[in-house]
């Protein structure tokens, strides 16, 4: 049998394509540390978001390309890199950041925080590093959503440490003022706390920030979009016309400020009753896929009404995050997976060719 090269091992995995990028392995860059020993091939396989959702396709197709060249054993150590979706821009305000998200809808009500939160705790639960910046100021929720309570301290640095839950960091203008009481602003002061969380949090190195914006279009949303590059928003909408008709307005809004859109959520699609299973479409029926249709956007998922998440919002256990995970917490751990790799998707369109020789 003739020795399998190092050359070689390369060449099969060039016929291993990464299903989302839609290139091979090699090429992406993703072989790291090959070493052979007879028939044993050991390699490092570097993923572009330790949320990958086609993890298993790509080791089962890598594995048979190694084992038609002969290997016995085939040991992928995996690992993860998590690239820049969007470009740096000409602001420094968060250079360890990689991608920054936000979460929007155009109307309040309709699950856009419980998203936001969820999308947080499944991203950090994959093992990405992750923030939350709660940038609903005068209705901030997330403390209460996350169960984090307390007041967060100065670094050494004299910046503000956030507080941590679930493997993600977390900063809310509600660890700064008294229970029950309201915070009463104008626009600038609403768009100044924002820069403020931007500016003086010690975020550290994050492979997502995840933003929790408020309803509308208005200081907060053009706060975060002048102040930073956003990799992407997702929206979030109910089935209702009401709802449709304000995420509409959002769409444009992200459009004019030249934010891509990485999808639609539609939540409350409908209620499954833990008794028979039948289906109630309480707010109307496939509003937000069909919004998604017409506007030529990504349909991310139909989140059901699921008891589980109002008595985890209540007491500070997110859906993903539940020992016994219900039928919402499905669709929201793929969600998180797929935009993770929609994000990746964008970062590979930026990154140059690798050439092997």
């Amino acid at each position: 049998m003739t020795p399998i090269s190092e050359a070689a091992v390369f060449d099969a995995l060039r016929h291993v394509q990464e299903p989302e990028l839609g290139r091979d392995i090699v090429t992406l860059n993703m072989v790291k540390d090959v070493a052979i020993d007879g028939t044993r091939v050991a390699f490092t396989m570097e993923l572009t978001t330790p949320a990958c959702p086609l993890k298993d396709e790509i080791e089962a197709n890598a594995k048979r390309a190694l084992e038609a060249l002969g290997a016995q054993e085939v040991a992928i150590t995996w690992n993860a890199m998590v690239r820049r979706a969007a470009p740096a821009g000409t602001t420094q305000l968060l250079p360890d950041v990689k991608n920054i998200i936000a979460v929007a809808s155009g109307k309040g009500g309709v699950g856009k925080t419980t998203v936001a939160v969820n999308l947080a705790v499944s991203l950090a639960a994959d093992g990405a590093k992750v923030g939350l910046l709660d940038a609903d100021i005068t209705g901030p929720n997330i403390p209460l959503m996350l169960g984090v309570e307390g007041r967060p301290s100065a670094s050494s640095d004299n910046k503000i440490t956030p507080l941590e839950r679930y493997g993600v960091k977390v900063i809310s203008i509600q660890f700064f003022v008294a229970e029950g009481q309201p915070i009463v602003w104008r626009g600038p002061l609403v768009g100044g706390a924002i820069q403020q969380f931007l500016r003086d949090v010690a975020w550290g190195d994050l492979d997502y920030l995840v933003v929790d914006l408020p309803p509308g279009t208005s200081d907060a949303q053009l706060t975060l979009a002048q102040a930073v590059p956003l990799a992407g928003a997702v929206l979030v909408t109910t089935p209702q016309d009401v709802a449709l008709l304000d995420v509409e307005k959002a769409l444009a809004m992200f459009k004019r400020l030249s934010v891509p859109v990485l999808g639609v959520v539609e939540n409350m699609s409908a209620f499954i009753c833990p008794h028979c299973g039948e289906a109630t479409e309480i707010f109307g029926r496939g509003g937000g896929e069909k919004f998604a249709r017409d506007h030529g956007l990504e349909y991310l998922g139909g989140v059901p009404i699921d008891v589980k998440v109002r008595q985890g919002g209540d007491v500070g256990i997110p859906a993903v995050a539940q020992r016994e995970q219900g039928a919402a917490a499905v669709v929201l751990r793929l969600l998180a997976r797929t935009v993770a790799a929609r994000m990746s998707v964008r970062a590979a369109r930026q990154q140059p060719v690798l050439t092997i020789s």
